[in-house]
């Protein structure tokens, strides 16, 4: 097979370090299927060229998705819904991406930098535990917790993050709206930049979420912005006698 290579010349010269032009958005697609949509490759070049970087939301990042959590995307697609509330980098980097917390930040006095997280489990039977009883016809995706060990005032920490399906027609979002919850002041989502509300204070965090996530019982808080993206953590219960070493 013989691949012809059109090349386009940059045309954000203020943003971009490009001298040379670009590949095809057709040689692009090969290229990173080639290397199964590396996002780590696909976040780098997004920061040095503002030509990829609108391809890469277009076009790479939602066949990273796809490629990283076929069955998650295919549910969140179903029922005519969709999914690119945010758009699909903020999709793949909540994927592939543990964003920590800075100081001062969502989570108090907590600091724990932000990491790339390649293997993590989404899974829509956990996401049921961080929905309010009144809300469990809601689809939510949660990843199993991130754990941070010692890094807390009481132990160990879990980041988690997760997804809602269709959001914008949730029940969630609905009892929201009607709470007339406020946004978090200063703080954005750190996947699409949107406005957050704040679970726990909207008095919308069951018990049941410190079960899943194996925490103490008032130590889970969990935002949620309005494109449906979930970021939260929890201070993690220690070992039970059974599962620590024996003394010598």
């Amino acid at each position: 097979m013989v691949l012809v290579v059109k090349q386009h010349r940059c045309t954000h010269s203020a943003t971009c370090s490009c001298t040379k032009g670009h590949l095809s958005e057709d040689a692009l697609f090969l290229v990173f299927r080639h290397m199964n949509w590396n996002p780590r490759l696909i976040a780098n070049l997004s920061c040095v060229c503002k030509w990829f970087d609108e391809v890469a939301k277009q076009v790479l990042w939602k066949e990273f998705c796809h490629a990283r959590a076929p069955k998650m995307m295919l549910d969140l697609h179903s029922d005519g819904s969709h999914i690119v509330d945010g758009n699909w980098k903020a999709l793949g980097k909540l994927l592939i991406y543990c964003n920590g917390c800075t100081k001062g930040g969502l989570f108090g006095n907590v600091h724990v930098p932000g990491h790339f997280v390649f293997r993590t489990r989404f899974s829509r039977t956990a996401g049921k535990s961080f929905l309010p009883l009144q809300c469990r016809m809601d689809v939510l995706y949660v990843s199993d917790p991130c754990e941070h060990l010692d890094q807390g005032e009481d132990g160990d920490l879990g980041f988690f993050r997760g997804i809602f399906k269709s959001f914008a027609t949730s029940r969630v979002k609905k009892i929201l709206i009607e709470k007339r919850a406020r946004f978090h002041p200063r703080e954005v989502c750190p996947y699409c930049k949107a406005k957050l509300w704040n679970m726990l204070h909207a008095d919308m965090m069951p018990a049941s979420a410190s079960a899943r996530l194996g925490a103490y019982d008032d130590s889970v808080e969990y935002f949620v912005c309005l494109n449906g993206h979930v970021i939260g953590l929890g201070t993690l219960l220690p070992l039970s006698d059974s599962e620590e070493a024996p003394e010598e």
